[in-house]
């Protein structure tokens, strides 16, 4: 299967299927050296992992990675990092009465048409179980950015029409919720929005918004490799994302030049902006300010509401998902898109390395040459 992997220099490669044995993700071109262990995975994982509240399935995983390679004493040696997680609690029963019907809002049919056969047991490769290696994975690249002064956090904005309030952002009360909501206020208003869809069997979708900070300017690639073009791919990568902005993103459209510009000062330590509409990015490259993304999400499309549908021969029907499946999928996409976007981040940051001949030299503790 093509498209398993990600990134040029940080490559990631993930593999298994919702229903198989396990999942998991195989990491090249992290540098040696990096501190690294089981539970600094494991901290982003199980932030992803499903049981934690009633508002995600209850598919009982415990998701413990193991790593198999690339860490000695523990620190990476450069070499490929392989990870593997267990499946525990698979109930692939569930799946019988979807077997020859296509679902709703899943790749269900279009899967079938690209290869001619699916893996009707929750999803398989189209499963949002998937995401686990890739988090996994951006753990990894979150270690070594932070290595490097470089931080990357994601929280929810919104969960259906409820959205927070700017004034009463907190990152403290985001850890304190269920829904990783930074406004106390919009998480309650969130929780019995969704206490109403699941009376109705039926489920709602909202944004993750993600920052990173500590990003040097001119990170990225002028054309077909941008910072926000890599960071939009990433994040739109994740099954059930809709649409990707960066900076003012959409609202740019209505502003004036006057207004949507970013002026330029000096504060002491260098150039800076007054004002971040960009989002950290001019030109494909990162421009030293706060990066700033925003990631829709669609309601999870697994809903107990009767849905008309067809079957692989062409039939009208009726179907209702049975199963264990979340009422919203954002709470447990929000480090997914953080480890999205510390992957990109990542290999960008390695990518630039090779930009300019006097950081060469540097590096290679070779004086600059005299021009002939």
């Amino acid at each position: 299967m093509a498209g398993s992997e990600f990134g040029t220099i940080f490559k990631v490669t993930t593999w298994g299927e919702s229903h198989g044995k396990a999942i998991g993700a195989v990491v090249d071109g992290c540098p040696a050296g990096l501190p690294l262990c089981e539970e600094d995975i494991q901290a982003y994982l199980n932030r992803r992992k499903p049981g934690q509240s009633r508002y995600t399935t209850a598919r009982a995983e415990g998701d413990r990675v193991e790593i198999l390679s690339g860490v000695f004493e523990g620190r990476t040696t450069g070499t490929p990092i392989s990870m593997m997680i267990w499946n525990t609690d698979q109930r692939s029963r569930d799946y019988g009465n979807i077997m020859e019907v296509y679902r709703p809002g899943h790749a269900d049919y279009t899967f079938d048409m690209k290869y001619g056969f699916r893996d009707y047991r929750g999803g398989g490769r189209s499963s949002g179980r998937e995401t686990a290696g890739r988090v996994a994975a951006g753990a990894i690249a979150a270690k070594f950015l932070a290595s490097l002064g470089i931080r990357v956090q994601a929280y929810t904005s919104a969960i259906g029409d409820v959205s927070i309030d700017r004034s009463r952002f907190s990152w403290e009360e985001m850890g304190k919720n269920r829904l990783y909501m930074p406004d106390r206020t919009a998480a309650e208003q969130a929780e019995r929005l969704l206490e109403r869809r699941m009376a109705e069997r039926d489920s709602v979708g909202g944004v993750v918004e993600c920052v990173i900070w500590g990003m040097p300017a001119g990170v990225g690639e002028p054309v077909f490799e941008k910072l926000d073009a890599n960071l939009a791919k990433a994040v739109m990568s994740i099954g059930a994302v809709k649409g990707v902005e960066i900076g003012d993103g959409f609202r740019a459209a209505l502003s004036r030049g006057s207004e949507n510009n970013d002026e330029f000062h000096t504060d002491g330590n260098g150039t800076v902006k007054r004002t971040n509409h960009g989002g950290g990015i001019l030109g494909g490259l990162s421009d030293g300010s706060e990066i700033f993304l925003r990631a829709a999400f669609k309601p999870t499309p697994s809903i107990a509401k009767p849905q008309h549908t067809v079957t692989r021969d062409g039939r009208e029907t009726m179907i209702e998902i049975v199963g264990r499946h979340d009422p919203v999928i954002v709470p447990r996409a929000v480090v997914v898109v953080e480890t999205m976007a510390a992957l990109t981040a990542a290999d960008l940051l390695l990518q630039s390395m090779t930009s300019r001949l006097d950081r060469i030299q540097a590096f290679f503790g070779v004086s600059a040459q005299p021009e002939d």
